[in-house]
Protein backbone atom coordinates (compact mmCIF):
# COMPACT_ATOMS: atom_id res chain seq x y z
CA UNK A 1 0.00 0.00 0.00
CA UNK A 2 1.34 3.06 -1.16
CA UNK A 3 0.90 6.12 1.52
CA UNK A 4 0.98 9.79 0.61
CA UNK A 5 2.35 11.99 3.00
CA UNK A 6 -0.41 14.80 2.23
CA UNK A 7 -3.96 14.74 1.21
CA UNK A 8 -3.77 18.16 -0.13
CA UNK A 9 -3.40 17.01 -3.16
CA UNK A 10 -6.14 14.65 -3.59
CA UNK A 11 -8.64 17.65 -2.55
CA UNK A 12 -6.83 19.98 -4.47
CA UNK A 13 -9.46 22.69 -6.27
CA UNK A 14 -8.55 21.20 -9.64
CA UNK A 15 -9.08 17.61 -8.94
CA UNK A 16 -12.29 17.30 -6.71
CA UNK A 17 -13.71 19.84 -5.55
CA UNK A 18 -15.15 21.97 -8.18
CA UNK A 19 -16.96 25.48 -7.21
CA UNK A 20 -20.73 25.52 -7.39
CA UNK A 21 -23.15 28.43 -7.89
CA UNK A 22 -24.20 29.73 -4.98
CA UNK A 23 -24.30 32.84 -2.97
CA UNK A 24 -21.40 35.42 -3.67
CA UNK A 25 -19.88 33.12 -6.22
CA UNK A 26 -18.64 34.97 -9.14
CA UNK A 27 -20.16 33.18 -12.45
CA UNK A 28 -19.13 33.94 -15.69
CA UNK A 29 -21.56 32.36 -18.70
CA UNK A 30 -22.51 32.39 -22.41
CA UNK A 31 -26.07 32.40 -23.71
CA UNK A 32 -28.53 32.59 -26.44
CA UNK A 33 -32.21 33.32 -26.34
CA UNK A 34 -34.00 31.39 -28.58
CA UNK A 35 -37.78 32.03 -29.63
CA UNK A 36 -40.27 29.19 -28.41
CA UNK A 37 -42.67 29.27 -31.56
CA UNK A 38 -39.72 29.39 -34.17
CA UNK A 39 -36.89 27.95 -32.75
CA UNK A 40 -35.43 31.12 -33.95
CA UNK A 41 -31.89 32.97 -32.39
CA UNK A 42 -33.02 36.09 -31.64
CA UNK A 43 -29.62 36.66 -29.46
CA UNK A 44 -26.32 35.17 -28.95
CA UNK A 45 -24.05 36.14 -26.22
CA UNK A 46 -20.36 33.99 -27.18
CA UNK A 47 -18.50 36.58 -24.90
CA UNK A 48 -18.64 35.40 -21.16
CA UNK A 49 -20.79 37.76 -19.08
CA UNK A 50 -20.22 37.40 -14.93
CA UNK A 51 -22.10 38.55 -12.44
CA UNK A 52 -22.15 37.84 -8.38
CA UNK A 53 -24.58 34.89 -7.83
CA UNK A 54 -27.13 36.31 -5.09
CA UNK A 55 -26.33 39.87 -5.37
CA UNK A 56 -27.10 40.74 -8.92
CA UNK A 57 -30.28 41.72 -9.78
CA UNK A 58 -29.25 41.45 -13.76
CA UNK A 59 -30.77 37.83 -14.56
CA UNK A 60 -34.20 36.91 -14.31
CA UNK A 61 -35.21 34.84 -10.54
CA UNK A 62 -36.04 31.58 -13.02
CA UNK A 63 -32.61 31.71 -14.42
CA UNK A 64 -31.46 32.14 -10.93
CA UNK A 65 -32.73 29.17 -9.54
CA UNK A 66 -31.62 27.49 -12.03
CA UNK A 67 -28.42 28.05 -11.92
CA UNK A 68 -28.25 27.42 -8.33
CA UNK A 69 -25.80 24.43 -7.92
CA UNK A 70 -24.30 24.36 -11.37
CA UNK A 71 -20.96 24.28 -12.07
CA UNK A 72 -18.78 25.01 -15.02
CA UNK A 73 -19.56 22.86 -17.98
CA UNK A 74 -22.74 22.82 -17.02
CA UNK A 75 -25.30 24.18 -19.57
CA UNK A 76 -29.20 24.99 -18.92
CA UNK A 77 -32.62 25.92 -20.53
CA UNK A 78 -35.19 28.07 -18.84
CA UNK A 79 -38.74 29.31 -20.76
CA UNK A 80 -39.42 32.67 -19.97
CA UNK A 81 -42.82 34.34 -20.64
CA UNK A 82 -41.23 37.91 -21.61
CA UNK A 83 -44.93 39.51 -21.20
CA UNK A 84 -44.47 38.60 -17.09
CA UNK A 85 -40.65 40.27 -17.63
CA UNK A 86 -41.03 43.30 -20.05
CA UNK A 87 -45.13 43.35 -19.77
CA UNK A 88 -47.79 43.42 -23.10
CA UNK A 89 -46.37 45.14 -25.93
CA UNK A 90 -47.66 48.43 -26.13
CA UNK A 91 -48.68 49.79 -29.73
CA UNK A 92 -48.45 53.41 -28.55
CA UNK A 93 -44.68 53.30 -28.43
CA UNK A 94 -44.37 52.67 -31.97
CA UNK A 95 -44.18 56.20 -34.01
CA UNK A 96 -43.70 56.17 -37.58
CA UNK A 97 -43.30 60.02 -38.55
CA UNK A 98 -41.61 61.62 -41.95
CA UNK A 99 -38.33 60.88 -42.57
CA UNK A 100 -37.83 63.83 -43.11
CA UNK A 101 -38.43 64.96 -39.67
CA UNK A 102 -35.92 62.29 -38.37
CA UNK A 103 -32.01 63.89 -37.86
CA UNK A 104 -29.44 61.98 -40.46
CA UNK A 105 -27.80 60.40 -37.64
CA UNK A 106 -31.17 58.03 -36.83
CA UNK A 107 -31.80 57.31 -39.84
CA UNK A 108 -30.60 53.60 -39.65
CA UNK A 109 -32.18 50.45 -38.47
CA UNK A 110 -31.42 49.22 -35.36
CA UNK A 111 -30.15 52.55 -34.31
CA UNK A 112 -31.12 53.31 -30.14
CA UNK A 113 -32.92 56.94 -29.65
CA UNK A 114 -32.69 57.92 -26.25
CA UNK A 115 -36.22 60.12 -25.60
CA UNK A 116 -36.92 62.11 -22.94
CA UNK A 117 -40.20 63.78 -21.67
CA UNK A 118 -41.58 66.93 -20.14
CA UNK A 119 -40.68 65.01 -16.27
CA UNK A 120 -37.52 64.05 -17.26
CA UNK A 121 -38.43 60.34 -17.88
CA UNK A 122 -35.91 58.61 -20.31
CA UNK A 123 -36.80 55.78 -22.72
CA UNK A 124 -34.67 54.12 -25.27
CA UNK A 125 -36.71 53.24 -29.03
CA UNK A 126 -35.01 51.38 -31.36
CA UNK A 127 -35.21 52.08 -35.03
CA UNK A 128 -37.20 48.81 -36.59
CA UNK A 129 -38.29 50.62 -39.73
CA UNK A 130 -37.79 52.71 -42.85
CA UNK A 131 -38.24 53.44 -46.35
CA UNK A 132 -37.22 56.51 -49.16
CA UNK A 133 -40.94 58.09 -47.09
CA UNK A 134 -41.05 57.38 -43.40
CA UNK A 135 -39.06 56.08 -40.50
CA UNK A 136 -40.85 53.83 -37.68
CA UNK A 137 -39.26 53.64 -33.87
CA UNK A 138 -40.01 50.98 -31.40
CA UNK A 139 -40.08 52.00 -27.21
CA UNK A 140 -41.20 48.15 -26.58
CA UNK A 141 -38.01 46.01 -25.46
CA UNK A 142 -37.41 43.82 -28.51
CA UNK A 143 -38.60 40.41 -26.25
CA UNK A 144 -41.87 41.60 -25.48
CA UNK A 145 -44.94 39.54 -26.22
CA UNK A 146 -42.39 36.19 -26.73
CA UNK A 147 -41.77 33.46 -24.87
CA UNK A 148 -38.47 32.41 -25.69
CA UNK A 149 -36.01 29.72 -24.22
CA UNK A 150 -33.07 31.19 -22.03
CA UNK A 151 -29.91 28.63 -23.20
CA UNK A 152 -27.04 29.63 -20.85
CA UNK A 153 -23.36 27.59 -20.39
CA UNK A 154 -21.99 28.40 -17.19
CA UNK A 155 -18.00 29.06 -18.18
CA UNK A 156 -16.62 29.56 -14.33
CA UNK A 157 -17.29 29.81 -11.32
CA UNK A 158 -14.86 30.61 -8.24
CA UNK A 159 -15.08 33.05 -4.81
CA UNK A 160 -15.92 36.64 -5.83
CA UNK A 161 -13.77 38.89 -4.29
CA UNK A 162 -15.60 41.99 -1.54
CA UNK A 163 -14.99 44.36 -4.56
CA UNK A 164 -16.96 41.91 -7.00
CA UNK A 165 -19.75 41.27 -4.68
CA UNK A 166 -20.19 45.06 -3.69
CA UNK A 167 -20.71 45.99 -7.25
CA UNK A 168 -22.38 42.73 -8.53
CA UNK A 169 -20.28 41.81 -10.94
CA UNK A 170 -17.06 42.23 -12.54
CA UNK A 171 -14.66 45.26 -11.40
CA UNK A 172 -12.14 46.56 -13.87
CA UNK A 173 -8.91 46.53 -13.73
CA UNK A 174 -8.03 48.46 -16.49
CA UNK A 175 -10.21 50.53 -19.01
CA UNK A 176 -11.91 48.40 -21.31
CA UNK A 177 -12.75 48.56 -24.72
CA UNK A 178 -16.04 50.37 -25.68
CA UNK A 179 -18.52 48.34 -26.16
CA UNK A 180 -21.69 48.91 -28.35
CA UNK A 181 -24.19 47.97 -26.15
CA UNK A 182 -27.53 49.29 -28.26
CA UNK A 183 -28.82 45.80 -28.69
CA UNK A 184 -28.34 44.06 -25.51
CA UNK A 185 -30.77 42.06 -24.12
CA UNK A 186 -31.11 41.99 -20.44
CA UNK A 187 -31.32 37.85 -18.87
Amino acid sequence: MVRSKSLEPLFSKNSLMTDIIAHNKFVELTYKVIDQKTGGILTTVEFPIGYVHGVSKDLAPEVLAELEGKTAGDSIEVPIDCNRLYGPRDESLVITDHIQNVPEEYREIGTSIVMQNDKGDTKTFIVTRMDANTLTIDGNNPLCGREVIFRLEVTNVRDATEEEIAVGGKVATEQPAEINSEFAVPV
